[in-house]
Parts: structure tokens; C-alpha cells; sequence
């Protein structure tokens, strides 16, 4: 049963949500699912924005003949060629054999790594500034490098101002009967998982998204159509500048991010020791983390999040406690800068993970380390609880500054 939606007079939305899949990427747990959004624009000549994922095909070509209403598909843009938005392209031309293909040069190429396809006359390559005509719209094409691919393009229709804008303001989670973002309370149900996705997916690139957004600026946007998540009429400026915020890594609120990483416990101890002192100095903002149980694109994202992160952790096999080395590679990762830092280390015999964690954020850019190590030995004395509360006022004081 086709389920295409109107967005306005010559637009629908022809995508659909997968709450089976559990990883995203076979990486990213996703418990809400997530969309993978596509639109086609009716005009003199009709126009299919990007494709979707192999999962939801059936559906997919159900709502694209239901939105094309008996018509020829005469265009194809494609503005991203990964999997989850590609999948089709092979048998949307099957289907439609007098579509033209519109992408750029490098993602055309990708079309024949990932398809063994014939595009002989089937092909129209675009570059920065070029336009497509359709009639009534007019599609202008910049191109996105690495938000998140290199290939990666973005699509303007300058006649009712909407951006098309691939990976960008996408979010994990999959849409339920409303598809914009003001059906919803995006900020209490749908900000985490934005931030989350856009963290692990394209937060490495900030520069990057620092660029399409000078670009996005000089163009009048009534409405934003991601390929993920919900599609933005309404406050567009609030959400591009969660996006300004998360791309130049400056944090989105003062607070302390407490990771711990604790084998018996007695490192989770003087963490929970630690949020305490804090809390009676009326720090609010505390949020606490198992590194060994908490899935690491969640510590990512809620690193993006505040201003300030604690890391404590244990020394295992004469090194960082597993779970904890492998979060702060992932904030390596990530491009992770700009954050006030300190550190709770334990060793039974050699106390190493100090150390090595401050090596690790020595690595990125403007990562300051207030105060010495706090060195536990097996497990904390009383006699080193005036060092603990001396590290609580080292963070109180860099909080409210």
C-alpha cells in the first residue's frame, strides 16, 4: 500500500522508517529505528531525490509510483551515493528505463563501484553552481565533501526555497506519522538523537559542515529535507545553530561528564565520591557514565554535549582499562577539542592509566587538563579525601567562571 506523503502542492515525501534494523551502520545501536527519507518533485519534468535503503524497497517503490501518479520518472538526482540511500538506483532505472541519472563526477564513479550499470546517455553530471530546470523549480547543486562522503552534494530548489541537504540535519529514529519537525517536541524527544547522529557521523568533519553552512547562509531557506529524521519548516535557525555549535566543537552547555571505568568498584566509588562533593557545591549539570556499560557513540555525543569531562579509571595490564581506552580513541576519532578535563586514575601495584589518558588528550586540540592525577592504590583512603575535595573546587571554579 503506497504511503506518500504531500509536503506542499508539487512535493511528497516517499521515504520510509526500519525498526527492526539495531545498528546503524552496524555500529550505532538506533532502539527508535530510524527513516530513510526521499522526495519526489512533480513538475513539467518530474524529479526522484535520492533513492533509500535495500530494507525498505517495497515500500519505497509503492509510495514513488503512488507519488508519480501514473507519469515517466524523467530525473534521478542523487546527492549521496552510501548504501542506505543508494540501495535502489539500479532498479529505479530497471523500472523507469528514461530516467537520467543527476549527480556529480565523484559520485558517478561511485555508482560503478557499487553497480554494474551501463549509464551511457543516462548520465548528467553536475558541479558547484550548476542548476537543473525542471519547469516551475530549479535545482542549484553544492557540493558537500565529507558531510559526510567526498562525494557528497547538497540540493537547492530556488523557487520554494527548500534545501535538499543529504546527510546534514539528519537524526537517528524513525518517523512516526509525523514528518516535520514541528509535529513533534524535537528538543525533549529528538535533540539527543540528533546530537548523537550528528557526533558519530559527521562530527569528525566540523570544518566541513562549517563550509555547506556559509553556503546554506547565502540562500533563503523556508525548509530543510534531510535524509534522516524529520524535515524542518518552522525554527530552522534554532537547529542550524545546534549544528553551528556542534561543528566548531564548542560545548552546548556548562556541565561535568563523569566517565568511570572500574573493575571492582572502588573506582566507581571515587567517582560517585567525586559527583557528590561536586553536587554539594552546587554544581547541577552532573552526568555519570559506565564506560564498560554504556555504548561509547552515547559518550561521544554527551562529551559533545558539556563542557567539562571527568575520566576515571582503572590500570589494566599495565595500560587504560579497556573500555576506556577505546572511548577516548573514539573521541581521537571524533576530532574532540575544547573541553576542560581531569583525572581519577587506580592501580593496585603501578598506576599507569593516569598517565596514558592525559597522553591520549595531549593528542587533541585544546584539551586542558585541570589539576594532578587523583591517584588511587586498590582503593581510596580517608586520608586522600582533602585531595579529592581540592579537585571538586579545581572544577567548580572552572564551571562557574
Amino acid at each position: 500500500m503506497q504511503n506518500a506523503r504531500k509536503i506542499n502542492n508539487d512535493l511528497y515525501y516517499i521515504g520510509a522508517s526500519d525498526r527492526r534494523l539495531s545498528l546503524f551502520e552496524n555500529v550505532y545501536p538506533i532502539p527508535r529505528g530510524v527513516s530513510y527519507n526521499s522526495y519526489v518533485m512533480l513538475d513539467e519534468k518530474t524529479t526522484l531525490l535520492d533513492t533509500a535503503d535495500a530494507a525498505v524497497g517495497r515500500q519505497f517503490f509503492e509510495n514513488l509510483a503512488g507519488a508519480l501518479q501514473g507519469r515517466n520518472l524523467d530525473y534521478m538526482v542523487i546527492n549521496h551515493m552510501e548504501p542506505d540511500h543508494c540501495a535502489l538506483i539500479e532498479e529505479v532505472l530497471l523500472r523507469y528505463p528514461h530516467t537520467t541519472i543527476v549527480t556529480n563526477k565523484k559520485a558517478s564513479e561511485m555508482i560503478q563501484q557499487f553497480f554494474d550499470l551501463n549509464l551511457d546517455g543516462r548520465l548528467m553530471i553536475v558541479g558547484e553552481g550548476d542548476s537543473l530546470n525542471t519547469g516551475r523549480h530549479c535545482f542549484h547543486f553544492m557540493m558537500a565533501p565529507m558531510v559526510h562522503w567526498p562525494e557528497a552534494m547538497v540540493s537547492y530548489d530556488s523557487c520554494d526555497h527548500i534545501l535538499f541537504s543529504a546527510d546534514a540535519f539528519g537524526t537517528f529514529g524513525a518517523l512516526n506519522g509525523n514528518i516535520f519537525a514541528d509535529e513533534v517536541d524535537f528538543e525533549r524527544e529528538w535533540l539527543n538523537d540528533a546530537r548523537r547522529y550528528f557526533t558519530n557521523i559527521v562530527g569528525k568533519y566540523g570544518p566541513q559542515v562549517q563550509s555547506l553552512l556559509k553556503k546554506a547562509a547565502t540562500l533563503e531557506i523556508d525548509m530543510i529535507c534531510p535524509l534522516h529524521g524529520s524535515i524542518w519548516r518552522t525554527n530552522i535557525n534554532w537547529f542550524v545553530h545546534k549544528y553551528d555549535l556542534w561543528s566548531t566543537y564548542k560545548p552546548e552547555c556548562t556541565g561535568i561528564v563523569i566517565v568511570y571505568g572500574s573493575v571492582y568498584g572502588n573506582t566507581e566509588a571515587a567517582a560517585n565520591l567525586l559527583a557528590a562533593k561536586l553536587a554539594d557545591k552546587g554544581i547541577r549539570n552532573i552526568k555519570m557514565y559506565d564506560v564498560s556499560h554504556t555504548d561509547v557513540s552515547k559518550l561521544v555525543s554527551e562529551t559533545f554535549h558539556y563542557s567539562h569531562l571527568v575520566l576515571a579509571a582503572a590500570t589494566y595490564n599495565a595500560g587504560i582499562f579497556t573500555p576506556m581506552e577505546n572511548f577516548l580513541l573514539d573521541l581521537k576519532a571524533h576530532n574532540m577539542q575544547q573541553r576542560t578535563c581531569a583525572i581519577i586514575e587506580n592501580g593496585t601495584w603501578a598506576p599507569q592509566s593516569g598517565k596514558m589518558m592525559r597522553a591520549l588528550l595531549e593528542q587533541m586540540k585544546e584539551m586542558t587538563v585541570i589539576g594532578e592525577n587523583f591517584t588511587l592504590k586498590s582503593s581510596m583512603k580517608a586520608s586522600q579525601e582533602k585531595d579529592l575535595d581540592q579537585l571538586a573546587d579545581l572544577l567548580a571554579e572552572s564551571l562557574n567562571k
